[in-house]
């Protein structure tokens, strides 16, 4: 996945790594790019942006000043490239999403939301959310970022599911999608993000349960149900009215034929 918007002069990470680093030392190792973000991540975490220096970084990774700078050119761009590999290592691959599809809608939410949640409670999901929300303030686009990237995919996969499963229009499937988020993700991760330790059998229990309220309240069938018990309840009076109709009828015919006219 490409990060062009995050880098200098739009090259994405696979162009940064192609940029040769500068001449070291005998017996310096030197440390791939990837292990430079995570590092340089670490320190971000640990004392935020404005703690934290390019030195630091620098004397951290065991690597010159100089090379860092050719490949990000400065502090901004090098904590952007590094939040937005973190977001590649925390996303949820959509594939695994649909592997967990079944005929049992209740269960395939379940699942997905036991995946969902286990991923912002990781070691990189409380990172990422942790370092979002201390430098958000600061930088809005990091939340868009992290939204764009992050969450749009799973939002649009879960769209395109309650569009086929339950019949929904897109523009409802799309605030179904937001709202099974909202209840089924966001309250574990708001509660790690406060420090709260949550058993994970309570987890999994509050999972099951926001998935059986998600589905109560977005299913067609909850309404469809009372709205079909009165068309039914209509049929059968009018049925029952034809019926008495047509035993009067019945009772009128054989009057007149044990008592014909005139007689």
């Amino acid at each position: 996945m490409k990060t062009a918007d995050l880098t200098r002069g739009g090259r994405g990470r696979d162009e940064e790594t192609t940029v040769a680093p500068a001449r070291r030392r005998p017996g310096r190792p030197s440390l791939s790019n990837e292990e430079l973000l995570d590092r340089a991540l670490d320190l971000f975490l640990e004392k935020g942006f404005a703690g934290t220096s390019i030195d630091a970084i620098t004397a951290t990774a065991g690597m010159a000043k100089r090379t860092v700078y050719a490949r990000y050119g400065d502090k901004t761009r090098l904590f952007k490239a590094a939040l937005s590999r973190a977001i590649d290592d925390w996303v949820v691959p959509i594939e695994r999403l649909r592997a967990q599809e079944s005929d049992d809608l209740e269960r395939t939410l379940c699942q997905i939301g036991e995946i969902l949640v286990a991923n912002v409670l990781s070691p990189a999901g409380l990172r990422l959310m942790r370092l979002t929300n201390a430098e958000s303030v600061r930088a809005p686009e990091i939340s868009v970022e992290n939204v764009q990237r992050g969450t749009a995919p799973t939002l649009e996969y879960l769209t395109d599911l309650f569009q086929r499963r339950l019949g929904l229009e897109e523009g409802e499937a799309q605030r179904a999608g937001a709202a099974y988020l909202n209840l089924v993700v966001a309250g574990p991760a708001n509660g790690a993000a406060w420090g709260l330790a949550i058993d994970p059998d309570e987890i999994a229990r509050q999972t099951r349960f926001a998935v059986a309220v998600f589905l109560r309240g977005v299913s067609p069938r909850a309404d469809a149900v009372p709205a079909q018990a009165a068309r039914i309840g209509h049929l059968l009076e009018e049925v029952e009215e034809r019926l008495a109709q047509a035993k009067d009828r019945l009772l009128e015919a054989r009057r007149l034929v044990r008592e014909p006219e005139g007689n």
